[in-house]
Formats: structure tokens, sequence, C-alpha cells
């Protein structure tokens, strides 16, 4: 039985939910699911702007047949070819031979690449500002590379105003019946998972992002249609905001994300005293972790959102304990920036750890080490509480400036 939303009155939600799936392209928990989303216009021709995952595809085709109520298929859109969002182009072009593939020169090739399909004869290859009438609605391609595989490209409806944005702006998390940011408490829960979604997939590509907005700020956008996670038409400000700093890097908050590595529990006691005296100091928004208890994925999204992070790690091998160097590896690769550090390292008999974070740190653009580094040998004693203070002072100064 189908199960489709009416975004607008030409404009029919075609997509679904997946409950099941554990981890998003087997690295990221979604406790919450995630939606893989699709959409249907009509309008003197028809159009269906991608597809799905292969673990919807039972109720997607009944979506379709259902929103396009006995008509044939004129134009399947192709926007991104990441397999959940186009497992299901085959079925389509097959349940509608008269229907035209409109995609980027580089997601034909990913056709072939993916399913061995050579659809060139079906397909209308566009660029960067082409256009298609459908006849009342007028599409606008718009190339996005790199937001976040290059063959990306987001489509503008003239008449509805609505931007159909492929990954970008999207989020982990199932929809429940209300699939629209007015129908839905867009709390903490959500942001959280719209943060962790852009800091772990799109993260490194901030130029790319920057580009797509500066596009997308010249055209008079009412609905953003997302490829994941829920339709936008209410707070379109909040979302552009919280996009804005993601991509360059500018920390949400002005906080302290504390990531701690602890082997018997003595690096951590130190992270939890630094933590008592950050909160004497009046510091508020503090946030702390275990990095071995903790997914990656978690940690990548709070270094985004905060100013500042502490590092505390004990000495491993003779070099940094290997769940913090995957992290420190992870924010790397994912390019962030402009963060303050603060190293508090922990060895018994040759500390390395702190000379470890440093390099990798260092290793990263416009990052700031502070030079108070606090040394912990073996347990955290009473004479190096006056080096946990000093630290504390310097921070929550910065902090509350």
């Amino acid at each position: 039985m189908h199960s489709t939303r009416k975004i607008k009155e030409d404009l029919i939600y075609v997509g679904g939910s997946d409950r099941r799936l554990s981890r998003f392209e087997n690295l990221f928990p979604i406790p919450r699911g995630v939606s893989y989303n699709s959409y249907v216009l009509l309008d003197e021709k028809t159009v269906l702007l991608d597809t799905v995952d292969d673990s919807i595809s039972r109720l997607f085709c009944e979506n379709v047949t259902y929103a396009l109520g006995g008509r044939a298929l004129d134009y399947l859109v192709v926007q991104h070819m990441e397999p959940d969002h186009c497992a299901m182009i085959e079925e389509m072009l097959h349940r509608y031979p008269e229907a035209k593939l409109v995609c980027s020169a580089k997601a034909l090739g990913m056709l072939q690449q993916f399913y061995g399909m050579d659809a060139k004869e079906r397909a209308l290859v566009v660029a960067e500002g082409d256009k298609l009438s459908t006849g009342r609605h007028t599409l606008h391609f718009i190339m996005a590379p790199m937001v976040h595989w290059p063959e990306v490209m987001v489509t503008y409806d003239e008449l509805n105003k609505t931007l159909f944005s492929a990954d970008a702006f999207g989020s982990f998390g199932a929809l429940a019946g209300n699939i629209m940011d007015d129908e839905i408490d867009i709390d903490s829960v959500w942001m959280n998972d719209a943060r962790r979604y852009y800091t772990n997939i799109v993260g490194k590509y901030g130029a790319q992002v920057q580009a797509l907005l500066k596009k997308a700020s010249a055209l008079d956008i009412e609905t953003i249609c997302p490829l994941h996670g829920p339709v936008w038409q209410a707070d379109l400000g909040l979302l552009l905001d919280k996009y804005q700093k993601w991509s360059t890097y500018e920390p949400e908050a002005k906080g302290v994300l504390i990531a701690y590595a602890t082997m018997y529990s003595n690096t951590e006691n130190a992270a939890n005293v630094l933590a008592g005296l950050l909160a004497e100091r009046g510091v508020r928004n503090i946030a702390m972790y275990d990095v071995s208890e903790t997914d990656v994925s978690e940690l990548v999204a709070e270094s985004f959102r905060l100013s500042h992070l502490v590092l505390a790690a004990p000495t491993y091998n003779g070099g940094l304990h290997p769940r913090m160097e995957s992290y420190l590896a992870d924010i790397k690769a994912l390019n962030l920036q402009k963060r303050t550090v603060a190293l508090l390292e922990n060895g018994t008999w040759a500390p390395a750890s702190a000379r470890h974070m440093r390099t990798m740190i260092e290793g990263m653009k416009e990052m700031t080490v502070l030079e108070n580094t606090v040394a912990v040998k073996s347990a955290l004693a009473d004479g190096q509480r006056a080096a946990l203070e000093a630290l504390a002072d310097e921070i929550a100064a910065q902090v509350k400036a």
C-alpha cells in the first residue's frame, strides 16, 4: 500500500524510511534510522526526482505508481549517484520505457560503473545553467561538484520556488508521517542528527558547499527538498545559518569539548577535575566524552560545534592511544579548522602522547594549540592541580570573552 505526502498541489513525496539499518554507509550509527527521499512533479510532463535505496523498493514503486495516477513518466532526474539514491533507476526505466534520464555527464558514467547500464540513448545530459520546461514549470540545473560526489547537481523549480538539493541540507533520522520542518519539532535531537550528517559526510568539502550556497543565494527559494531528512519550508534561516557556519568551520558556540582516552581511569580523573575547574569558573557549555566509548561520528560533530577542544590521552606503545589517534585522524580528514586546543597527557615512564597530539593538530589549518600542556605521571597528584587550575583559567577567559 502506498504512503505518500503532498508537499505542494503538484509535488508529491514518494520516499520512505528505513529503521532497520544500523549504520549509514556501514560507518555511522543511526539509532533513529534514515529516510530516502524522492519526489514526483506533476505537470504537462511528469518528473521523478531521484530514486531510493533498494531496502524500500516495494514501497517506492507503489508510491510512484500512485503519485502518477496512471500517467506515464516523462523524466527521471538523477542528481546524485550514491546507491542509496540510485538503486531503483534501472527498475524505473524498465517500468516507464518512454522516460528520459536527466543527469550530469559524470552521473551517466557512474551509472555504467554501478549497474552496467548504457543509458546514453535515453539520457538528456545537462550542464550548469541548463533548463527544462515541463509545462508550467521550468527546472534549472545547477552543478554542485563534491557536495559531496563529483557528479552531483541540484535542481531549482522556478514556479514552486523549490530547491531539490541532493545530499545538501539532509539529516539522519527516519520520518514518521510528518515530513515538513513545520510539522516536526526541530529540537536538539533533529539538529544533532543534521550536524552529525553534515560534519561526517560533507564536512571535508566546505569550499564546495560555500560555492553552492553562493549559487543558492541568487535564487528565490521557499522550500528545500533534500534526499534525507525533513523538507524545509518554515525556517530556512536556521538551516542556512548552520550550513554557513559548518562550511566555513566557524564554531556554533563558545564552549569546551573534553575528549579523553583512558586505560585505568587516571586520565579520566584528570579530565573530570579539569571539567569541574572550568565549571567553577563559569563555563557552562562543556561536553565530555570517552573516545573509546563514543562513536567517532559524535566526536566529529561536537568538534564542529564547539570552539575549544581539550584532548587528554595516555601514552600507548611509545605513541598515542589508538582511539584518540583515530579521532584526530578523522577531524583532520574532515578539514576541521579554527579551534583552540589544549593538551593533557599521561605517562608512567616516557610520556609522549602530547607530542603526538600536537603534531597531528598542527598539521591542520588555523588551529591554535595552547602552550600550557598538563603532564600527569601515572595518576594525578596534588602538586599537579595548580597546572590544571592555570589551564582552566586560560580556557575560561577565552570562552567567556
